[in-house]
């Protein structure tokens, strides 16, 4: 005898075969797999080999984070600062960077047209300068750009910048003191296409809320293949890992959508 799964406490409560391990409807056809700061489990973060071997590894995205340098290049780094004197990206050129870093648009310039491109935006002050440079490029090519911020009011201040950018929403459960379907509706009125969450945060029902009202849900922090499984049998839109090869692999192999559910 099957057994029934009750995923959601939320509006609409999705049941699915648990021994059929069918997956609840996601907004897109295949999920984008995200290379968390390029193929980072196997060399060097966020340098042109890692954004290269990840392409290599079939990544359909990649993941970094941008900050400003000094004379005014967005430049990909997970933190402020780099080597081992600590010194502030905004604070030096990029001449005087790690030769091993790339910018922004050196890491666009070098990936194939269908790979998108998420990245966190951990200094503000770039942002002018990103949307200026993105000003730059076709509507098409803006529209693989995922940028990620914690706080969506700013986000929503950007949208009004830039109708063909991505927006995602970088956050967790305890920042959402409306609640989470409140969340939503603001993100879904302010334009924001996206939430992101912690995999450990995500469960069909909340994948199924924010779907409710046309947003995007991804999943950061997915260095199992159980995780990653988990995160996709919910209909998650897109998946951050460390390990490439073996996200793409889940991805590949995740179950069908259902043909039908229950609706209650």
């Amino acid at each position: 005898m099957s057994r029934r799964c009750t995923l959601s406490r939320f509006d609409h409560v999705w049941q699915y075969d648990a021994d059929m391990a069918l997956r609840l409807p996601s907004q897109r056809t295949i999920p984008i797999g995200f290379a968390h700061r390029g193929a980072r489990a196997h060399v060097k973060e966020n340098t042109s080999e890692a954004f290269d071997l990840a392409v290599k590894l079939g990544a359909s995205g990649i993941q970094s984070d941008v900050w400003l340098s000094k004379d005014g290049h967005l430049m990909l780094h997970h933190d402020a600062h780099v080597g081992l004197r600590r010194r502030q990206i905004r604070s030096t050129d990029r001449s005087a960077l790690p030769e091993t870093m790339i910018s922004l648009p050196e890491l666009l310039a070098r990936v194939p047209e269908s790979v998108e491109i998420s990245i966190g935006v951990r200094d503000d002050d770039a942002m002018d300068s990103l949307i200026a440079w993105a000003a730059s490029i076709d509507p098409v090519t803006r529209s693989r750009l995922y940028l990620c911020h914690q706080d969506w009011r700013r986000l929503a201040e950007w949208r009004a910048a830039d109708e063909h950018i991505q927006l995602v929403d970088a956050t967790n459960v305890g920042a959402m003191s409306e609640g989470p379907e409140r969340r939503a509706s603001n993100l879904a009125e302010a334009g924001i296409n996206a939430v992101m969450l912690r995999h450990s945060e995500w469960t069909g029902g909340m994948a199924t809320l924010f779907h409710r009202f046309g947003r995007l849900c991804f999943g950061w922090d997915a260095q199992h293949r159980r995780i990653l499984d988990d995160l996709l049998r919910m209909g998650l839109d897109g998946v951050y890992s460390d390990h490439v090869d073996t996200m793409m692999e889940a991805i590949d192999q995740r179950p069908p959508p259902p043909t039908g559910g229950v609706k209650l």
